[in-house]
Order: structure tokens, then sequence, then C-alpha cells
């Protein structure tokens, strides 16, 4: 039996688990020359030969069926072969997953501050075409092409090339690029060519940069260890400021008119939490009301900032927020379910903790189908066919 029955479930976060030489065939010469596995997958010396051999001496073949949400990362099943994962989304039971990058989502981060152009958009492009090949085994993948921000007619040349390679989702950086804004009127080819082809953008975590000062560290205490037991991922200290860089960019998006000029963009905002939505629209509201004397922008908003959230905003709350609390808050039509898989994060049964805190909130079956299914329904838009939308689901 699938881990999610009952009702239709689209899963708004799932990743691929990249192994040493995975952008090899999308990279020039020179790119590949200066993006290595030692680049890519730091401290991790012989670990993916250890990996390799014990996935070859157990073979999915092996694979118990009931270990399908406890087993994580590279030995989750279907997490790097492309092959097995149909049977991993059979197993989870979700009619659909947003697939995005793992190894790739710091480091085009780290592109996107240097000076190297040509490598930042090669990279973006080899990206995009590894992820939309490795979903291209089963249609209920749907993959993330990746849009750096950093030019403005290379961002648009990419948003395109992206969309006819078969892209459902753009995502772009929730960090400010280094020279300008995100709601650069210069940008408005890129939301334009997202609008038309009925795609989103999407932010995901990773995408941010520094989030906090890495002094906040030094505090004279014992090192403490992240999700997975090392020193790669964020910490209780810095998790807390993971909502900073997607509100402040989508903050821009709004005040600047954006979503408001192009009504029908759609923005996705996944694993970066949203406890800190309901507070952000509130605060938004109460920035438009205490500049509106002053500023042409705000006076020419066709709706309040929280509104736009509403119409055109869709976020996914981690398994241990308050999902109830956040729906509750900020509207039946922005929270996504999202279940990280395969990534530790996730955990072993996020939809029971969404269950427990919807239930605490007295969240109705309706709200329940929206954050679900239909909130990410009308994410997607066209990214999502129309068959692969309420497909029938195990009892």
């Amino acid at each position: 039996m699938p881990y999610a029955t009952g009702r239709v479930i689209h899963d708004a976060d799932a990743h691929i688990m990249e192994t040493p030489g995975f952008l090899n065939d999308y990279l020039d010469a020179r790119s590949r020359a200066i993006v290595t596995d030692t680049v890519l997958f730091p401290r991790r010396e012989g670990f993916h030969a250890a990996r390799e051999k014990r996935a070859a001496e157990m073979g999915a073949e092996a694979f118990d069926d009931t270990q399908v949400m406890l087993r994580k990362n590279w030995d989750a099943l279907g997490s790097y072969k492309k092959q097995d994962r149909p049977r991993s989304i059979d197993l989870l039971g979700f009619a659909s997953q947003l697939m995005f990058t793992t190894a790739l989502l710091n480091y085009s981060n780290v592109l996107e501050g240097g000076d190297d152009l040509d490598l930042t958009y090669a990279v973006a492009n080899a990206h995009t075409r590894h992820m939309i090949d490795f979903c291209a085994v089963d249609r209920r993948l749907l993959p993330t092409a990746y849009i750096p921000l950093a030019d403005f007619e290379r961002t648009a040349k990419a948003a395109g090339e992206a969309l006819k390679l078969g892209a459902k989702a753009l995502m772009i950086p929730s960090r400010c690029p280094t020279h300008h804004s995100p709601s650069h009127i210069a940008f408005d080819p890129l939301w334009a060519q997202a609008q038309e082809a009925g795609i989103p953008i999407v932010f995901h975590v990773g995408g941010g940069g520094k989030l906090i000062d890495p002094a906040y560290f030094n505090n004279g205490l014992p090192p403490v260890p992240d999700f997975h037991g090392g020193d790669d991922n964020f910490k209780s200290i810095d998790y807390m400021a993971i909502g900073i860089p997607p509100m402040q960019a989508l903050t821009a998006l709004i005040i600047d008119r954006v979503l408001d000029r192009f009504p029908g963009l759609m923005i996705g905002v996944i694993e970066q939490g949203a406890s800190w939505v309901p507070g952000w629209m509130r605060n938004m509201d109460s920035a438009h009301n205490a500049f509106f004397k002053n500023e042409e922008r705000l006076q020419k908003m066709s709706l309040k900032p929280s509104e736009f959230v509403k119409r055109q905003v869709r976020v996914t709350p981690y398994p241990h927020e308050d999902t109830g609390w956040i729906i509750a808050n900020s509207g039946d039509g922005v929270c996504l379910f999202s279940s990280d898989y395969p990534h530790v994060e996730g955990g072993r049964n996020p939809i029971k903790r969404f269950e427990v805190s919807m239930d605490a909130a007295n969240i109705t079956p309706r709200q329940r189908d929206l954050f679900y299914r239909d909130n990410f329904i009308e994410l997607m838009g066209e990214g999502l066919a129309e068959d692969l939308r309420y497909p029938r689901v195990a009892a």
C-alpha cells in the first residue's frame, strides 16, 4: 500500500541526490574543468564509492517497500537512479512531484555572486538539461530549471531555452542580485515568458545566500550538528533567518508591482518554511498604509500587498511548523504540501504531522484539499498536465 492514500496529494518539493560526474555530459570543456566533483561534493571523498558498493550488494529489486519514507538521501529508492524513481513515486502515492537539485542549490548561488557570467549561465543550462533528462523517465516528475538573475539579457535567453526544453518551473535565487533588484523592469521578459507559458517562478532554500553572519556560531562552545549529523546544513539559529531572503525578494516583486503587471504569474516558495508568512503579509499592508502618501508605486497598486500574496504566491510549510495556524492566518490558498523526499528534513511521516496540526486548528476538509492538491494545481498551471491533476487514488 502506498504511503499516501485516500486523497490526491501533489508533492511540491522532491529532490535528486546527485552523484559524481552527473554534470559531465552537459557542460562544455572549460566549465567541466572548473566545476569538478571536489567542488560539488566537498568533504565526501570515498563516500559515493561506498554507497555504490552498498547499493550494488542490495539491489533495487530487494528494496523493502515499507522503507520508502524511512530510507533517506542516497539510500532512498530512486534518489539518484532515475530508472528506480517511478517505483518510488508509486510507493509514495503522490500524484506528482516538483523536482529540485540537491548538489547545485548552494553552488548556483555561489556562482550567482561571482563575476564569471559565462560559467554562471553554463552551469544553469547544464542543471536544467540534467533535471529534464532525469525526470523524463516519468511524467509525474516535474523538472525545475535554474535561471540566474545576474544579467538581464542572458536571463531572458536562459528562461526561453528552459521552457523550450520542457521545464515545468523556473527557479530563481531569492538572494538579491549584486547590482540590481529582482524587481528591475529589465526582468519583465522573464516574467512575461513564464506568464505566457503558464509556468511558475519558484524560490528554494539554498538560493538565499548566507543567512546570518558566521560570527553567531563563534560562541565559545562546541559545534552543534545539523540534521545530518555534520555541519553542511542549517542549524537552529540560521534556520530562524531562512524566510528572510524570500520575504525580501517577494516584497520587492509586490511593492514594485511585478505581480500587479503580471497578474497570471504564479510564485512558489519552497522549503523555506511558512511561519513567517502571516506576519509578513500584515507587515506589508502596514508599510503600504504608512508610505502610501509619498510613494506613487503604492498608489498605483490595484490590491493590497497581502491580496497579491493570496492571489499569486504559494508556500510550503515544514512538517514541524504549526501548519493549521499558518493556514488560518494566511488564507486557504497559500499553503502547499511537500515531502522533501528523500531529504532527512522532510521527516518520516510528514502527512501525520500536518494532519495533527490541522486537526488542532479545525482545518476543514475543503481547506485540506486545497493544501494537498488544489493550491499546487493552481501554482503549476500548464506545468501540470490535465490528466495528472486528479488521478484515481488508493483507498
